[in-house]
């Protein structure tokens, strides 16, 4: 599957500066990872440090599948709002999959200063905001559900979006979130396992996996395998190729980059955006004043349906960002396209669709691919070692 189109923001400015070979015998290890993106990364993070001897495949270079066209707003907030999450998978699950966000996003700052990675990080505000009168119904049971459980919130009226340069009428501010370059961070992640015993092998593609006697047998395309106590499935969106439960629906989403923009209103300085329409838009701002804006969501059929559309989609993000923001000429410099999902829930997938087999799975679905990976590091530990874990029960298969 090709998930991304063009060429995306993130590995032009960020180049990676080290490179793998490409598996040229049968090997043997602990654990498998299937996936070197920011998923697999943070996967192959947390077990190395638990003294694990791991293996790592891509069938494409590291970090260029889904990772090169994240966007990388690090929220909290969930796709799926917490009054009515609260109503899908009851009171607990809901408040707790909110607090494991926020949560996550401190845990990546410090698996950054670990690493030492450039990649970026910076924390900003959270605005969920709407344009619809029609919306704010909904935006004010949002934000008094989340006042109930203790979340860090504040509304805010048209007149103090207005001072801070955003055209809407209402929105919440949330006081946690963030910003950084995913490409970066992934393969500072996947440098340092290296470093520290983990043997990296890209244009490796897994044709199929057998389970015998226990042991996990994965066979490449050009014929070699690699023989593992587990296997860890970080593929995201390529995981509707192995997992016979339907559990995500495709979607190609679309985003742009301005050029460098010299004055930078406050509110996209301080804070990451995204409003109610359905499929949402979303906006931030880079370290070198650049803004990125996302969405025009639609179905996915194949990749060159998606892309034939980039020319359209930037015409019509370009027009909504003209409308949130009129007095900033955004000057257009990148567009890329890109495949994600949506599950019923908004939640992510974790541990094992089959117990009888060692394969375990990480699917970080929707808006908060990152922050689900994180949150997933020490359930997949779990999984590993058949030890019950909340998340693990929370995020299962087939819930």
């Amino acid at each position: 599957m090709k998930l991304r189109s063009t060429e995306t923001f993130w590995p032009l400015i960020s180049a990676m500066n080290t490179s793998y070979p490409s598996i040229d015998a049968d090997i043997k290890t602990e654990i498998l990872i299937i996936g070197g993106g920011i998923t697999g990364a943070l996967m192959a993070f947390k077990l190395i440090t638990q003294g694990k001897k791991i293996v790592l495949v891509d069938r494409r270079d590291v970090c260029n599948g889904s990772t090169a066209a994240s966007t990388a707003l690090l929220q909290y907030e969930i796709d799926v709002p917490l009054h009515e999450l609260i109503k899908l998978r009851g009171e607990k699950c809901a408040v707790d999959s909110y607090r494991n966000g926020k949560k996550a996003i401190f845990d990546i700052r410090n698996i950054i200063d670990t690493v030492e990675s450039d990649c970026g990080f910076e924390f900003k505000k959270s605005i969920y905001f709407t344009n619809y009168k029609k919306d704010i119904p909904f935006l004010k049971n949002e934000f008094k559900t989340r006042k109930q459980h203790d979340f860090d919130v504040t509304w805010l009226n048209k007149y103090d979006l207005e001072k801070m340069g955003l055209n809407a009428i209402a929105a919440i501010e949330s006081k946690t979130a963030a910003v950084m370059d995913p490409f970066r961070l992934a393969g500072d992640l996947l440098k340092y396992c290296h470093e520290n015993g983990m043997q990296i092998f890209d244009r490796t593609n897994i044709t199929s996996v057998e389970n015998q006697k226990g042991k996990c047998i994965a066979h490449t395309e050009n014929k070699f395998t690699i023989t593992a106590d587990h296997i860890v499935h970080c593929s995201g969106y390529e995981s509707v190729e192995t997992v016979q439960e339907k559990i995500v629906d495709l979607k190609s989403t679309y985003a742009i980059a301005s050029e460098s923009i010299p004055e930078i209103p406050v509110i996209l300085k301080n804070a990451v955006m995204w409003d109610t329409s359905s499929p949402y838009y979303y906006y931030r701002a880079t370290t070198d004043n650049r803004i990125i804006m996302g969405g025009g969501d639609e179905d996915f059929i194949d990749a060159k349906k998606r892309d034939k559309l980039i020319p359209k989609k930037e015409a019509s993000l370009m027009r909504q960002f003209k409308r949130r923001f009129p007095s900033i000429n955004f000057k257009l410099d990148y567009s890329w396209a890109g495949t994600f999902g949506e599950t019923k829930d908004g939640l992510p997938y974790f541990g094992k669709p089959n117990p009888k087999k060692n394969e375990h799975y990480v699917l970080g679905f929707g808006g908060n691919g990152i922050t689900f990976s994180v949150m997933a590091m020490n359930s997949i530990v779990d999984s590993i070692k058949n030890k019950k874990n909340q998340d693990l029960e929370y995020y299962r298969f087939g819930r």
